[in-house]
């Protein structure tokens, strides 16, 4: 493993979350109204809103804001919730623990399901299991997560068939059984349309792979189909669905607010809806920031992968 490439892309993700953070305190600097005003009310008198200003510390200069607010994000204190005083990190936490939970659930099932359809699908390529399949990821390519989500409260968690719970969450603490039971619906929402993309990429990179030189010259040895398949082409075959899977679970954790909200799950997407109703600034900021910074470790991650998968990337020579 070439350890310069992987400081250089912690570099780039460290700067990525910095530009982030530099953007949202940017932005929600400049929003209209004050913190006092949303903890005091609109009739809250002058010294009363200086006060506030003072013990939340928005009388002191700009960069002197902006530099609190970044160390904050990097050691992941995010200030105060405006409504309870309580701790944002103590309230995102946890939410932010179940979402990823309902996302590595989502993720899990596009891997075990959408991989292996994929290498099916370019070792039968031009056949009718090839066509089946291809029909079924556009189907899935079509379907919205919220439309599935819905159809799928309303044919598994209605009688008669009533398989699943309508909402909620069960920690993992009270058995694998029910905390699965109480995600693999959501899960399986969140994941129609990622279970297809991941498919074709799939599809898509395993036939290259396997009209590619070194696999014709594999078959000419007479290396059985078995072993080209496996042994020499997926390798190769599976590195752009590394990236497609990272970029995924960051479109998991954007569009995990509607599918929250439909299952009542508790995760991060009813905490930030909650944060925006109130007007709670810090809980809105992480809110923001938590899901970005998941998305560039995952992006981050898949470097690694990569970098396992084929070194050349790490020496640039792909």
């Amino acid at each position: 493993m070439n350890y310069l490439y992987l400081l250089k892309r912690t570099a780039i993700a460290l700067l990525s979350i910095l530009i982030v953070a530099s953007v949202v305190f940017g932005v929600t600097t400049l929003l209209p109204g004050s913190a006092a005003n949303i903890v005091l009310g609109t009739e809250a008198t002058e010294e009363a809103i200086q006060q506030v200003n003072q013990d939340l510390g928005l009388n002191r200069p700009l960069p002197v804001q902006y530099v609190d607010f970044v160390g904050g994000v990097f050691t992941g204190d995010f200030g105060e919730s405006l409504i309870s005083g309580q701790s944002v990190s103590a309230m995102v936490w946890p939410r932010l623990l179940r979402t990823l939970q309902l996302a590595a659930v989502a993720m899990l099932i596009s891997a075990i399901t959408a991989i292996p359809l994929g290498i099916l699908a370019a070792a039968k390529r031009n056949t009718f299991v090839d066509h089946i399949v291809t029909s079924g990821s556009y189907v899935g390519l079509s379907i919205p997560s919220f439309v599935s989500a819905t159809l799928l409260l309303m044919f598994l968690t209605t009688p008669p068939l009533e398989l699943f719970p309508k909402g909620g969450y069960v920690p993992l603490s009270q058995g694998v059984v029910p905390w699965l039971h109480h995600l693999l619906l959501p899960a399986i929402a969140m994941n129609t349309i990622i279970l297809a993309y991941v498919l074709r990429q799939t599809r898509s990179s395993m036939v290259e792979t396997l009209e590619s030189d070194y696999i014709r010259t594999a078959r000419l040895k007479g290396v059985a189909e078995r072993n080209v398949l496996f042994k020499h082409g997926l390798r190769n075959g599976l590195l752009p669905t590394v990236t497609v899977l990272a970029l995924n679970f960051g479109w998991m954790m954007g569009s995990v607010v509607i599918i929250e909200q439909i299952f009542a799950f508790p995760g991060m997407g009813e905490l930030i809806v909650q944060a925006i109703e109130n007007r709670n600034l810090p809980v809105i900021q992480a809110g923001i920031l938590v899901p970005t910074i998941a998305f560039i470790l995952a992006n981050f991650a898949a470097d690694v992968v990569y970098t396992l998968l084929d070194p050349r990337i790490s020496l640039g020579e792909q």
